[in-house]
């Protein structure tokens, strides 16, 4: 290789370097830059960025594995809190900010809040507080639309110059729960035992929306007495249900006792996933399968 070839070649390699350089740069600024928001639950994560896409940076309070009811923040969240711009409460009466939002609307009282529930009709919560509404309005993706609607005129009011940007983003979004909504009707129209059981009571939205009935087996918030697994047994027996549903930030052994009294097998969803449309969809299919 002549020593020209090889000039050639470095001043190449240098120009490559320097770009990459310049963009790993450019991606730190734009970090930096992006609109704080935060979030509680992990569904909302997806709204948020489906929405603000590179312009904004989300933090989720609730972290997986964690349950929305009990979770209290550690001090390197409400660190967050502090420096975000904006908080995208669920707005139903969820015991995270039921006990906590008032505590992070003072240490940092210019953050915008945002109820992303605004707008949806809450239905009764009679399996967990009989004098309150159901709070897991994630669960539909016809309330997902109203929350991300709620979100982006959150988005705009902070970032108007960018309204053009965070629409284009909203719409192609809200297509995709309308597919979603469409691929769940399909997975469950040929369903001919509409009753599933569940540990948690997190699907009644769900549950109203494609025509299924949750039988939950923790009530009020406390571990089943002997004689709601006694009852819950004799059901799944009367119906023919052979699968418990739990999810993952639930632990008991209730399930079990069940399941092994009806031959049956605990599966694990999760409400709370955070890669919302491809986790509905495969609970519909899991759903549609039993």
């Amino acid at each position: 290789m002549n020593k020209h070839r090889i000039i050639i070649i470095f001043i190449i390699v240098f120009f490559i370097v320097i770009i990459l350089f310049y963009l790993a740069s450019l991606k730190a600024e734009t970090t930096s830059n992006a609109m704080g928001i935060i979030v509680t639950v992990g569904p909302e994560m997806e709204f948020v960025k489906a929405v603000g896409g590179d312009n904004v940076y989300v933090t989720l309070m609730v972290p997986p594995g964690a349950d929305p009811h009990t979770y209290e923040p550690l001090p390197d969240q409400l660190k967050y809190v502090a420096n975000s711009k904006m908080y995208i409460e669920v707005g139903t009466p969820i015991e995270f900010e039921l006990n906590y939002m008032d505590k992070m609307k003072e240490i940092n009282p210019n953050m915008l809040v945002v109820n992303s529930s605004q707008g949806i009709s809450l239905i009764p919560n009679t399996a967990e507080h009989e004098n309150n509404s159901d709070p897991h309005l994630w669960v539909s993706p016809k309330n997902a639309k109203i929350m991300v609607e709620n979100i982006y005129q959150g988005i705009i009011k902070l970032d108007p110059n960018n309204t053009a940007y965070y629409t284009k983003n909203r719409d192609n979004y809200l297509k995709q729960l309308d597919e979603l909504n469409n691929n769940i009707t399909d997975s469950l129209k040929n369903k001919e035992n509409n009753q599933i059981i569940v540990y948690h009571p997190s699907w009644a939205y769900f549950c109203r929306d494609y025509n299924l009935i949750q039988i939950p087996i923790e009530t009020g918030g406390k571990e089943p007495t002997s004689q709601i697994i006694a009852s819950t047994i004799m059901l799944a027996k009367k119906n023919n249900i052979k699968v418990i549903f739990i999810e993952p930030q639930y632990s008991s052994k209730s399930e079990d006792v069940i399941a092994s009294e009806i031959n049956g097998k605990v599966v694990k969803i999760d409400d709370l996933a955070e890669n919302y449309i491809t986790n509905l969809n495969n609970v519909a299919k899991i759903f549609a399968s039993v």
